[in-house]
């Protein structure tokens, strides 16, 4: 697991074969383990051989596919970050090193000494984005300040925006992107876990209320279970406020 606090920037400097591509990193993360996970971009790679001057690991099909990662030049710079050591703090935010989706940068502009930055996503991704919540971007943890749903069905779209602070801008790559340029995302696994859990709440409710005999006794039944789910939900949705997460 990472935090989404950038360590340093590596540079890709091999990339080569298929389905599988074996990619070598330069770096100066410090002493490196065999098998330890890293996360490059965003994306989850475990360190497959050591060099005096960084890394080599494997790109799977899954990860050249779902990442920005097979597209990227050699030469290109990257985000690195080690998993987080047990027991350490809690900097941004939990950060699981698997990919959602790939979002385009659709807008960015100065805000003071901070950049205002606008992604757009598939609408996939819509109901694990809120305003005040928690998204990686290239593995970079930062806070959504607003969200925006566009159309409907397939073709539906999300839009929403962050803000760079000079630390961010000076620390990372995020300050070189432009409108038109992919970014690994991945959502706040929180919400993931929430959407899951209100999605099996719900087909339960459905469920529950097709098995019901028709009647005054189905009725009851079919409203008591509903009230029960409701209910349910709601404490769910009271402790993420109060914790912050909602």
């Amino acid at each position: 697991m990472f935090t989404g606090l950038v360590e340093t920037i590596g540079i890709l400097r091999q990339r080569a074969g298929s389905p599988v591509a074996r990619a070598f990193i330069e770096c100066s993360l410090g002493p490196l383990e065999l098998g330890e996970s890293i996360s490059v971009n965003g994306a989850c790679l475990t360190v497959d051989r050591i060099r005096p001057t960084g890394f080599e690991c494997d790109m799977s099909s899954e990860t050249l596919d779902r990442t920005t990662l097979g597209a990227l030049a050699v030469g290109a710079r990257v985000h690195l970050e080690r998993a987080m050591k047990l027991g350490g703090r809690m900097g941004g935010h939990m950060v699981l090193g698997h990919v959602d989706g790939i979002g385009r940068v659709s807008e960015r502009a100065p805000s003071g000494d901070a950049t205002r930055l606008v992604v757009e996503a598939d609408g996939g991704l819509a109901p694990y984005l809120a305003d005040k919540g928690s998204v990686a971007i290239d593995g970079v943890s930062l806070t959504i300040n607003r969200v925006t749903d566009q159309g409907q069905g397939r073709s539906s779209r999300v839009v929403f925006e962050v803000m760079l602070v000079p630390h961010t801008l000076g620390r990372t790559n995020l300050g070189d992107l432009r409108p038109g340029q992919a970014v690994n995302l991945e959502v706040d696994v929180l919400a993931r876990y929430v959407a899951r859990q209100l999605s099996i709440a719900s087909g339960a409710r459905a469920t529950s209320s097709s098995e019901e005999a028709p009647g005054w006794g189905g009725e009851v039944a079919e409203n008591d279970e509903h009230h029960h789910h409701e209910s349910r939900d709601e404490r769910l949705l009271a402790k993420l406020r109060s914790g912050g997460f909602l």
